[in-house]
């Protein structure tokens, strides 16, 4: 089990307290691009096309955590 599939599985037990680099090393152990350019988000891109954009802010809300694993296995 690598270190990204450890992270997102305790991120599906316990969405809070999470930090964006967190979510940058899984985002790209799965193959998704990320950007941010001086603004406060952080913008994740599948292949696909679809995106979905998350707050720097720590710590990153639950909601935005569940949010990202949906985007993730999906």
């Amino acid at each position: 089990m690598s270190k990204a599939d450890k992270i997102l599985a305790k991120m599906k037990l316990n969405p809070h307290d999470w930090r964006i680099e967190n979510v940058k090393i899984v985002a790209q152990t799965y193959g998704i691009e990320w950007r941010q350019k001086g603004t406060s988000h952080v913008i994740f891109v599948r292949s696909d096309g679809k995106t979905l954009p998350i707050p720097a802010h720590r710590p990153i809300k639950p909601i935005y955590i569940k949010k990202f694993i949906d985007f993730v296995e999906n």
